[in-house]
Formats: C-alpha cells, structure tokens, sequence
C-alpha cells in the first residue's frame, strides 16, 4: 500500500490556513476546510480503511457536508448594501441556541457516533474510563455552572427588560441550547474510551479533543439566546467569543484555537484509525513449534 503520508501533511497546512482565516475573519483560501476534509477521506483510501471500511467514509462525509455548507463566503460577490435592523420580540426565543447547538455540533456528533457504532468491541481499561468520567464530570458540571448562572442573573434583575423576558423562559432556552454540546462531549468521549480499550491510543487523543471543542461550542450556543442584557452578562463563560467582531485589527484566538483544535482531532481519529497496522493484524498465527 502505497505512502499517504503526503496527503496528511497537505490537510494539516490547509487546516492551518483555515484556522488563520478565522483568526482574523479573513479566510486565507475558503476552500481551505473543505479540501483539509477531503485530503483526509483521500488520505484514509490510499492508507487502508478499518473493518467496517464505512464507517471512516462515511464519518467524514458528514463532516465534508458541514464544511461544504458553511463555506465562507466569496468576499468579492459584490458591493455592500444596506442592513435594515428592526427591534425583535420582546420574549426569548427558547429554540434559538438549541438550533444553533446542533448547526455547530451534529457534524461532530454525527462522525463521533458512526465511529463508536463501528468500532470493535474490546475490554475496556479502568484508568481511561475513570479518567473519562472524570472529563465527563467537567462537561456536564461546566453546563450546569452556565445555566445556574444565567439563572441567578435573571432572579437577581427584578426589574422587566424590554418588555418583560420571563425568568424561566430564560432558563428554559438556556437550557436546551447546552445540550447538542454536551451530547457531542459525551458521546466523544465514549468514543475515546472505546479506542484506547482498542489500544488505537493516537485516535483515542483525537476524540478526546473532539470532546474539548464541546466547551467553545456550548458557549457559542448560549451566545446565539437573545438574552436580556442582565441574564447574558455572567462571568462562567469561559469560551465566551462572540462579543466582538473578529478583524485583522483585533483578532480573536478563540474560535481559530477551536477550529485548529477540531481539525486536529478529524487529523488524530483519521491517522490513528487508518495508518498504523496492528500486529494481530499484520503476521498471521505461526504454528506451535516452529521457529521464526
């Protein structure tokens, strides 16, 4: 089976560049995501896909599909026009960052589920699952510590905003919106569980970075609630992105630290799964007394 190693190196520098548009809201090149995916698909083919020979395909097929749709756009479509604002309704839209949740995250979850429905069952290995359950603990405590928290804001703020955004339709959409997040860290980090029981520890690292873009990613979905102004400034977001604009002028690391980290953990699942040969794999069983 011929090198693909060439092809991994050509996704890397095409993942690089499209973390470095993002930095700067300026995309390099803006097929630069789409081409770092299909390097990878390319890249698995030419290295050997693993039993079941979908499952890489098709994970990273969702993930082309994603990137495909959002493609940023040709700067030189044409001139600019005007944008109209009008004022918005007065209560939240409970459904907002639940729909914003699962445009970041069903791609992920997608790849994520397919890999963990495909895998081989093996044995699982005690520390990595402890150490699992204890991310798993952080995920899910840090989505908690969100919702408390826009929850305290809003009971603390007595007074009617703009017209009067209830307490608990605040919490409510809150709420909903952490969940696409922490479904993809969890099911991520099962999947990571499940690799290292398989000893493909490199894929193993891979999807427990997926599971750390989960955390940027439940930011940006409670970011996208219409939060009355008292509930959406609390000080647990840590991944918080979405106040100011990015520019060349004053950039913004953490979506591009978010995107780099993504297509590092696609880059780790894809070479972990498809590169190395396992031993049992590799040399068949000799016969009991005879000698090598």
């Amino acid at each position: 089976m011929r090198s693909g190693k060439p092809l991994l190196v050509a996704a890397a520098a095409c993942a690089v560049a499209h973390a470095t548009g993002i930095l700067v809201a300026n995309p390099v090149w803006r097929y630069a995501e789409v081409l770092s995916l299909a390097l990878l698909l390319a890249y698995a083919v030419v290295s050997g896909l693993p039993q079941p020979r979908w499952a890489v395909p098709a994970a990273l097929t969702a993930l082309l599909v994603d990137a495909v749709r959002t493609m940023p756009a040709d700067p030189d479509t044409g001139p600019l026009a005007w944008q109209v604002l009008r004022p918005g309704p007065a209560d939240v839209d409970t459904w907002a960052g639940f729909e914003s949740g699962l445009t970041l995250c069903w791609a992920s979850s997608v790849a994520a589920v397919v890999l963990l429905a495909a895998g081989r069952r093996a044995g699982w290995r005690r520390p990595v699952v402890a150490v699992a359950a204890v991310a798993a603990t952080l995920v899910v405590g840090y989505a908690v510590v969100r919702v408390v928290d826009v929850h305290n804001a809003a009971r603390a703020e007595q007074r009617p905003y703009a017209g009067g955004a209830d307490v608990a339709d605040t919490v409510t959409a809150v709420g909903l919106a952490v969940l696409p997040a922490v479904a993809l860290g969890l099911t991520a980090l099962a999947l990571a569980v499940a690799l290292a029981g398989q000893g493909r520890w490199l894929a193993s690292a891979g999807a427990v970075l997926l599971a750390v873009v989960a955390l940027p990613s439940l930011d940006a979905s409670i970011g996208a609630v219409p939060l009355p102004l008292y509930a959406g400034e609390v000080r647990s977001a840590a991944f918080a992105w979405h106040a100011i604009t990015p520019s060349l002028a004053m950039p913004q690391p953490v979506p591009a630290l978010t995107a780099a980290v993504e297509l590092t953990a696609y880059l780790l699942l894809v070479a972990g799964l498809t590169g190395a040969r396992r031993s049992t794999d590799a040399a068949p069983a000799q016969p009991a007394g005879s000698r090598p």
